[in-house]
């Protein structure tokens, strides 16, 4: 492992960076360490991780409203709309849950893989 980012970071620095979920640091960190950083594979490992990461999270809302938003309008059920929204609210929570371990096990050095998009990460990050 390189102790250095193509940036001058600290290794552990930048891959905590690429799972900062403030302002979207972390789609744009990661997406400047994939194009800059050819040389660090933990880095890469992160970027990529956390870059899957965020897909699934924009996945998974985008299924919630859509499903959520048929289910509701053909019911109109407000009961039905509140489980909605739990649902709703239970994959942000997950997602910033999972953004934050990143940014502490990162910190630490560690190559903790996330389950599925783990495994992609380490493939891509070579």
């Amino acid at each position: 492992m390189n102790d250095k980012t193509a940036l001058g970071l600290d290794a552990n620095v930048g891959a905590m960076l690429c799972y900062m979920p403030l302002c979207g640091i972390s789609l744009i960190y990661s997406i400047i360490v994939l194009v800059t950083d050819k040389t660090n594979k933990t880095v890469r490992f992160h970027a990529f991780q956390s870059l899957l990461l965020t897909a699934a999270y924009v996945v998974g809302i985008i299924a919630v409203a859509a499903v959520g938003g048929v289910l509701v309008g053909a019911t109109g059920s407000g009961i039905l709309g509140s489980l909605v929204g739990l649902i709703y609210g239970a994959v942000i929570l997950g997602f910033i849950v999972l953004m934050i371990l990143g940014c502490v096990k990162a910190y630490q050095n560690s190559d903790y893989k996330l389950p599925v998009i783990g495994d992609m990460a380490d493939k891509w990050s070579n």
